[in-house]
């Protein structure tokens, strides 16, 4: 296998691999988050993680294919390496995700209390529009009395204005 071969060998396997990706994100969308998230980890490094097949060429393969073909076929001993590449792998990524976690509920929290200020604001001003609008009317039936009255007619200065005269 020349070097060629191998780097479009490796090129379509990342293809493959991030379109089935994109599947298992659409399958695990309808999910619960705290369950979505971790099967999403889980499905990234199976499909991601790297094990060295041959140490002398430094060939480096999929550690699920590794690990299916030795298991399934019986042959060569690259099955527990790639296990523990699964392992090790598997251990960073979700040390990532629950640091992730930790760093995004303190976020959430401020978030939940910000809605929840907003809704009661929103209920406060609906509460005082509600009784704006059984208010308006007594305030206009109050200007409306005192309407008949004649108002005084303005003098015809400027704008109203009374000047005294010397």
């Amino acid at each position: 296998m020349t070097e060629n071969d191998y780097t479009l060998a490796w090129g379509l396997y990342a293809v493959a691999a991030l379109g089935c990706l994109l599947v298992g994100f659409k399958l695990t969308g309808w999910m619960w988050r705290w369950l979505r998230e971790p099967l999403r980890v889980v499905l990234a490094v199976l499909l991601l993680t790297p094990t060295i097949v041959d140490p002398v060429k430094d060939s480096f393969a999929p550690a699920i294919a590794i690990t299916a073909l030795d298991v399934a076929f019986k042959v060569g001993n690259n099955a527990w390496r790639a296990v523990s590449d699964l392992a090790m792998y598997g251990m960073g990524a979700f040390s990532l995700y629950f640091l992730f976690v930790l760093l995004r509920l303190p976020l959430e929290k401020r978030a939940r209390e910000r809605r929840a200020q907003a809704e009661a604001a929103a209920q406060r001003q609906a509460a005082e529009d509600d009784q704006l609008a059984t208010q308006a009317p007594l305030a206009a039936e109050r200007r409306d009395r005192y309407r008949d009255d004649p108002r005084p007619a303005a003098p015809l200065g400027a704008g109203g204005r009374v000047e005294p005269r010397l």
